[in-house]
């Protein structure tokens, strides 16, 4: 389906979501519905195994909310907003498919919180990172008092988040926000390379991978591990186990048919 707010690409099993309203490429209303269209389009493409987002042009991936549409709503309109923000948010991270994010600028607010909904973070060396809506007498609404503890740890996500301070692509490796930093020439290589890295393994594995972590973060640990029995089982059912296995007994590289 055409989009007007974002750019929908589909190549060699690997789908690439660009934001695109630069140069800050700010999150409304409009473009985080589309997003989530987008997310469901690609859900439903058997031929798609993985995502990458990223922003148009070298200054922001997305330099947060869109704030000449935020400073005129309702209380009952900004619980709206993140309503329809976390619904996007929440279809990335539920998705059984892997998504990168390729941080190419500004990732503040909004921005770094969709980068956390993803199951992998590569930045720029130019890619700048904060939570600063304290500093508009708001709190993060999108998940960054709550992905960010998780990811990070509770002391680093209130260090971000009470002082509201932008950090270097440098400093967010350390931390653990990103997993990798890269010149910024080289970003979209590299997430091209993990991409299809990623699309080689077997879907249902994949899917199944990412289920029992995501869920099972959120649950005592003997519900965790019945959960990844039940993933395990579930992926030891496909055909691409057989395939697997077999190739490991005989000494070849597997081919996967995501079945």
């Amino acid at each position: 389906m055409p989009y007007e707010l974002i750019q929908l690409t589909k190549d060699n099993g690997i789908a690439t979501i660009t934001l695109n309203r630069p140069p800050m490429n700010p999150l409304n209303s409009r473009i985080l519905r589309e997003l989530n269209e987008a997310v469901q389009e690609i859900e439903a493409d058997v031929a798609l195994k993985v995502v990458i987002i990223t922003g148009a042009g070298e200054k922001a991936f997305a330099a947060g909310a869109d704030i000449t549409e935020m400073v005129n709503l309702t209380p009952v309109d900004a619980y709206d907003f993140c309503q329809i923000t976390r619904g996007a948010y929440e279809r990335i991270e539920n998705l059984g498919k892997p998504v990168i994010a390729a941080v190419n600028g500004l990732a503040l607010g909004g921005g770094t919180e969709l980068i956390l909904a993803c199951d992998f973070r590569l930045a720029a060396d130019t890619a700048k990172f904060g939570q600063p809506e304290i500093n508009l007498g708001i709190i993060p609404g999108a998940g960054g008092t709550q992905r960010l503890s998780r990811l990070i740890g509770v002391a680093r996500a209130k260090e971000l988040v009470l002082l509201g301070e932008i950090i270097e692509a440098g400093t967010a490796e350390k931390l653990g926000l990103v997993h990798r930093v890269v010149p910024a020439a080289d970003l979209m290589d590299e997430a091209r390379k993990l991409a299809l890295k990623l699309a080689s393994k077997p879907a249902v594995a994949l899917k199944m991978a990412k289920e029992a972590i995501n869920t099972g973060i959120n649950m005592d640990l003997h519900s965790a591990l019945t959960l990844e029995i039940q993933n395990f089982v579930t992926a030891f059912t496909s055909d691409d186990r057989r395939e697997g296995l077999g190739a490991f007994l005989e000494k070849r590289k597997p081919s996967f048919k995501d079945k």
